[in-house]
């Protein structure tokens, strides 16, 4: 009980000190430039507070349960030698964790908005919500077959620069057909989806399975996956802006 207190009060304090950067900067730029006092300061103290609890629980979490899934799933595919369970196993935790993911859900909401203000489609409450689950679905789509190339190219031992230069090169070209109105929220779409749910399920999914196979090194070949999930979701946004407009 004692060693997990003390675990527990050195993660909080590693996440305040995370966290101090941002409050001197907001500090500086308060005080110094804009030089007037700080509103509601006893809230923002409290707020900050919770945030560091929130951020220590988070990573807490982390490492008993999320990190630990995922390494132990793709152990027992790879000693299982089923490639055709572990790629659905691969597509399915992409597309699980993305469509959960709590900021993919708010830009789909917001571009479904700003795409109805913008005539882009009707601006009634069906179409809107349509358009925004329908964007979802297709970068979810997208994440889950991102991490099927991942676990592919650790299979195969493929050279991940090549694929990510060639996937860069269809994101440039695809730019070049898509609706100017889609594009930033395709470029956006690749960021969204790399976020608090995503991220370490799918890099202990490639820690693991490259720990699992001889002759892979985890540190080389377990990391990567999280560049496929950022690629493919800005090709397959602008291919659904071609789609749906």
């Amino acid at each position: 009980m004692k060693d997990a207190l003390h675990n527990f009060f050195l993660s909080m304090l590693s996440c305040g000190r995370d966290l101090l950067p941002i409050i001197l900067v907001i500090g500086f730029f308060q005080l110094v430039v804009i030089q007037q006092p700080i509103d509601n300061f006893l809230e923002m103290i409290i707020g900050a507070v919770f945030v560091v609890l929130g951020l220590t629980f988070f990573l807490i979490g982390l490492e008993m349960g999320l990190f630990p899934v995922g390494e132990t799933m793709a152990n027992a595919f790879a000693r299982k030698g089923s490639v055709f369970w572990l790629m659905t196993f691969s597509f399915a935790l992409g597309f699980g964790t993305t469509v959960a993911e709590p900021t993919l859900i708010a830009i789909a909401d917001e571009a479904a908005y700003v795409a109805a203000q913008g005539g882009m489609i009707e601006n009634t409450t069906s179409r809107k919500e349509s358009y925004s689950t329908g964007l979802r679905y297709t970068v979810a789509f997208s994440v889950g077959l991102a991490i099927v190339i991942g676990v592919l190219r650790i299979l195969r031992g493929w050279p991940i620069h090549l694929m990510i230069a060639g996937g860069y090169v269809m994101v440039v070209v695809m730019t070049g057909f898509a609706p100017k109105e889609i594009i930033g929220i395709a470029y956006d779409s690749g960021g969204v989806t790399t976020s608090t749910i995503t991220v370490p399920l799918v890099t202990a999914l490639g820690i693991g399975l490259a720990s699992a196979i001889r002759g892979r090194n985890p540190m080389l070949d377990g990391f990567g996956l999280i560049a496929f999930a950022s690629l493919t979701p800005m090709i397959f946004v602008m291919i659904y802006g071609i789609v749906v407009t």
